[in-house]
């Protein structure tokens, strides 16, 4: 029998845990500022690495793979350790996923800015970046299914099935999409063309929403609310029901971002039944974070951890509602190209992907220091901060989305626009102040938090806690 104790690698979920917060702000920082520029366009200041069009991917890549990338490596990392009872497999291999990652956010940095862009939403970076995106995902894979492969326990927990499958359907998505025939070192063209290249693009940007923004987070609710609420999860059963659903379903609702558009009809109409089939598994899924607190509802008054965690799901049900209903093709007609897609995206960003990540935050870092959080009263303070940020966000969105769509389609008698383009561009701006003011205070939560886990990770100190040994056989 061996006596020395094992521990978990905790040093790389560490700096993947910290780098969320920096990332967070960092992303956010720039949402602000650009959606400033929609209400008082000189912030441009003239200069073109200041422009909305530079700086947008900017921070959308920031937000999704620097802050919400960072999330997942730490959660995943911590969490596939302590289901399995293992160490992380290749613990340097885990420290170039993370050496590596920080390198891809960088150089986004310093290329978006630029100009340097292959023009794919969510997959702006040029080829050279895309084969060390490449090369990390593949080290995460190799680091993930190898502490699987050697767990102590039989049975794989379901937050592993979620966080595997966006490990595994994100390296299939990002390789195919970013097939492209380089030029130069900084300029490539896509391997597809016309249509085929958007149908290609969508397959890929919707599923970066399926499987990152969803299936990824998935795996952080069903082990940080069991954990936080101190419950069993409320059906294992509909959970791994929840997972196969959403894996075979997702894939296909990609061509609903191209309604109305040279994309074949039959797709389209593809697009739009699988996008609404796909609202039974995620409300299931939904239902099954929440009513995890059967038993339990008066925690959610004292403890604000668990309080981020389960809106953050509710904002999971109410985007997954509103994805499907704006797939629908008369809705579509409406809402396409408005500013009501970017407040269904940001309902989903910052009120299902930001909010479990702050939680999971909150409830992992004092872990990893082991310490106490420096001040409850503060994730209380950053959880209504944030909440009414993200409410203002996307009401103002939603009302100026419909309004713009209306104003676009409506007629006079003899068949002439009743409103310019200009006109339309003008009611928007009242809301467009509205949003950034949203976008401030949630800002403005995340600085807080920082300050919060700054002072927390001062007054705790690096821990590995250890690995339970199974009982030696009689």
């Amino acid at each position: 029998m061996n006596n020395e104790t094992m521990t978990y690698e905790y040093s790389v979920v560490r700096q993947f845990a910290i780098m969320t917060v920096v990332l967070g702000i960092v992303g956010m920082l720039i949402g602000v500022f650009i959606a400033s520029q929609m209400a008082w366009p000189a912030l441009n200041f003239d200069t073109p690495w200041l422009s909305f069009g530079r700086l947008r991917p900017l921070h959308t890549n920031a937000v999704i793979f620097g802050f919400g990338g960072s999330a997942l490596f730490a959660t995943s990392y911590y969490v596939v350790q302590r289901t399995c009872h293992t160490r992380l497999f290749a613990p340097q291999l885990a420290q170039f996923t993370f050496w590596g990652w920080m390198l891809v956010i960088v150089l986004a940095v310093v290329t978006l800015p630029l100009g340097i862009t292959s023009s794919k939403e969510y997959a702006e970076l040029e080829w050279p970046i895309d084969i060390l995106i490449t090369v990390v995902w593949v080290s995460y894979a190799v680091v993930f299914f190898g502490t699987i492969a050697k767990r102590k326990v039989k049975h794989i927990y379901v937050a592993n099935w979620f966080f595997g499958a966006f490990i595994l359907t994100v390296a299939m998505l990002h390789v195919v999409n970013s097939a492209a025939i380089p030029v130069n070192l900084i300029k490539s063209y896509s391997a597809y063309s016309g249509v085929q290249d958007a149908m290609v693009q969508w397959w890929y940007g919707h599923n970066a929403v399926g499987f990152f923004l969803t299936a990824g987070f998935l795996g952080i609710m069903y082990y940080f609310i069991p954990k936080q609420a101190e419950r069993p999860v409320y059906s294992y059963r509909l959970s791994v029901v929840h997972f196969w659903a959403l894996s075979f379903t997702y894939i296909w609702a990609g061509p609903h971002h191209l309604h109305y558009t040279a994309l074949p009809d039959w797709t389209q109409s593809l697009g739009m039944v699988f996008s609404l089939i796909l609202l039974a598994p995620s409300w299931g899924g939904m239902i099954n974070g929440i009513m995890t607190l059967s038993g339990a509802w008066e925690k959610l008054r004292s403890d604000p951890i668990l309080k981020f965690l389960i809106v953050s799901v509710s904002f999971y049900g109410m985007s997954t509602f509103e994805g499907p209903m704006m797939a629908i093709k008369t809705v579509n007609a409406l809402s396409h190209y408005t500013d009501w897609t970017v407040g269904h995206v940001h309902s989903g960003a910052l009120g299902w992907v930001a909010m479990i990540s702050i939680g999971a935050m909150y409830y992992l870092i004092p872990k990893l220091f082991d310490t106490e959080i420096y001040s409850k009263k503060l994730i209380e303070t950053h959880f209504w901060i944030a909440t009414i940020g993200i409410v203002l966000y996307i009401t103002s969105m939603w009302i100026s989305g419909i309004m713009q769509g209306l104003m676009w389609r409506a007629i006079n008698d003899d068949g002439t626009l009743t409103y310019s383009f200009v006109e339309s561009v003008q009611a928007m701006h009242p809301f467009y102040i509205v949003r950034a003011s949203g976008g401030l205070l949630f800002l403005t939560g995340m600085l807080i938090m920082a300050y919060n886990i700054a002072r927390t990770i001062a007054q705790g100190k690096a821990a590995n806690a250890v690995i339970p040994q199974p009982a030696a056989a009689h």
